[in-house]
């Protein structure tokens, strides 16, 4: 009986697959037969700490070309490596790297290339602490009136030297002033969303309900005091009511963060992730360079930048957020500014829905003046932009990775990380949904990336069954991570990115054995 119930399956599956391949299409049997170089596999191709040379390139781009290799992701990265001569962005930089796609466009391959340098964000030695990324500050001070107060607000922690003034707001202070919101840190944006390593916000339970606070607990609304236009270079002048009183001078100020690991020479503050102005001039200082220097290659073999995974920390605030909230929502958040500090103002379910419009002004200001601005200026060029959005964004992943021509994920190789480990299934799941709920026909992935201890041991027999999962998730545009450019001819297993990633290049002892392996990728593709 179950030999016969095999067999039926057998002939069924016989029936299907010859009634597809026979409306199959000829281009597509054509595709599949011989994979046109639009689908073939793409690498990784670290640049190390500027140990670049032409000969290096040149060896190469054609030893990737000879194993059927379609296309490069440039990165240049410092891994902890001696430093070469060739310092990052320089003229001499700019020159390799037209050279770069001069050379790729005489072996038919493409070239993306990361917008700055490491794998961080968006940053470089040209963003100034006004233009990088911000967040909320405050200090406290505890007024027993009545009386008249003329003194100096303590100022907030200044960061990177840089600090203005949002608001200076004053309320009666609860008579329980101990109460918090939970995970504040979390909900105001000043942490991370989600880390592999640390907390997520969850989705809550339908009806949402909110705990009734006893009103020694909360702030009453109709008490929050604006005195902004009381406080000169820093001293308030106020004639204090009666009773305890809470004054909170508010600001902004840098987050401080830089881009990792990157070369000195590339080594920045990240740009502000909200401002449009931000990412204009980061694109007019490092990628309008490039553009220049690369000429009609452009939009041909030059074909996409790319933003990696977000690994630039949090970031609550930027110049011209309350007018940006304010248009979005409705409301003036101003008098709502005690909530970022954890306090409940008018009640529990109140604050909560502000912090939730608050996280949401950030998310849109993140796909709008960050994203959706650097793909319209990518695509002015011809180029287009892609992204991987996950890991710690401050804002929607899925809306996030729509605002790219390429969403794109990443997986991890390992003996100890198959799959699901390092959020290998969430990040291909997130950027497969992002791609068939916004229309993009590519979803890539940073493909294979491996941890130390896995060093020289990976090939493709033993990757094949890792790459099959990914191709099942949804994703049909694998690049491999790692290969290091090989600045020499002469050195085996020469240059490395440390302990990251497989070791994908033309010095590994199989190299000249993977084009079957690669045409079989491009057929999955």
């Amino acid at each position: 009986m179950k030999l016969l119930k095999e067999q039926l399956i057998l002939i069924v599956m016989l029936l299907v697959s010859s009634t597809v391949l026979s409306g199959a299409s000829p281009a597509l049997e054509a595709g599949f037969v011989q994979p046109p170089n639009s689908v073939r596999p793409w690498v990784y191709w670290f640049w190390i700490n500027g140990n670049i040379s032409k000969e290096g390139i040149t060896a190469d781009l054609e030893a990737m070309q000879r194993v059927g290799i379609g296309g490069v992701l440039i990165m240049e990265v410092d891994p902890g490596l001696p430093a070469g001569p060739v310092s990052f962005a320089s003229a001499q930089w700019l020159e390799l790297f037209r050279f770069a796609c001069e050379e790729a466009k005489r072996l038919g391959l493409e070239v993306n290339f990361n917008n700055d340098a490491g794998w961080a964000g968006s940053a470089g030695p040209w963003i100034t602490p006004e233009l990088s990324m911000q967040k909320v500050v405050w200090t406290e001070t505890e007024i027993h009136g009545p009386r008249h107060f003329e003194e100096v607000l303590p100022e907030p922690k200044r960061v990177a030297g840089y600090y203005r003034d949002i608001a200076v707001l004053a309320f009666p202070t609860p008579l329980d002033d101990t109460y918090r919101i939970a995970d504040i840190d979390l909900k105001a944006s000043f942490i991370s969303k989600s880390s592999p390593y640390g907390s997520k916000m969850g989705i809550p339970s339908l009806p949402i309900t909110f705990a009734e606070l006893p009103i020694e607990k909360k702030i009453d609304r109709s008490q929050i005091l604006n005195l902004t236009a009381k406080m000169k270079n820093g001293i308030l002048s106020w004639d204090v009511p009666e009773g305890n009183w809470t004054v909170l001078r508010f600001g902004h100020t840098s987050t401080g963060k830089d881009n990792h690991p990157t070369p000195e020479s590339g080594r920045g503050l990240e740009c502000d992730k909200l401002s449009k102005a931000a990412i204009e001039v980061h694109f007019a200082a490092f990628l309008e360079k490039i553009l220049a220097e690369v000429g009609p290659l452009a939009g041909q073999t030059l074909v996409s930048t790319h933003i990696d995974s977000w690994e630039s920390d949090s970031q609550n605030w930027t110049p011209l957020f309350r007018e940006e909230f304010q248009k979005r929502n409705g409301y003036d958040l101003l008098p709502f500014l005690p909530v970022l500090t954890g306090r409940v103002l008018g009640g529990l379910e109140i604050s909560e829905r502000f912090l939730w419009d608050f996280r949401k002004a950030i998310s849109d200001l993140l796909n709008d003046n960050y994203a959706g601005r650097l793909r319209q200026l990518a695509n002015q060029h011809g180029l287009r932009l892609s992204i991987e959005a996950y890991d710690n964004t401050p804002g929607d992943d899925m809306s996030y990775a729509g605002r790219a021509d390429e969403p794109q994920a990443e997986f991890w190789f390992g003996r100890d990380y198959f799959p699901g480990v390092y959020r290998s299934w969430e990040w291909c799941a997130g950027a497969v949904s992002a791609a068939h709920v916004y229309g993009k026909p590519i979803v890539a992935a940073e493909a294979f990336t491996s941890m130390p201890g896995e060093n020289w041991l990976a090939h493709p027999a033993s990757i094949k069954s890792l790459g099959d999962w990914a191709f099942c998730e949804g994703i049909n545009r694998f690049i491999f991570h790692r290969y290091a450019m090989q600045p020499w001819k002469d050195r085996k297993p020469g240059m490395t990115m440390g302990a990251w990633g497989l070791h994908y290049e033309r010095t590994q002892t199989w190299w000249e054995q993977t084009k079957p392996w690669h045409e079989y990728v491009a057929r999955c593709q």
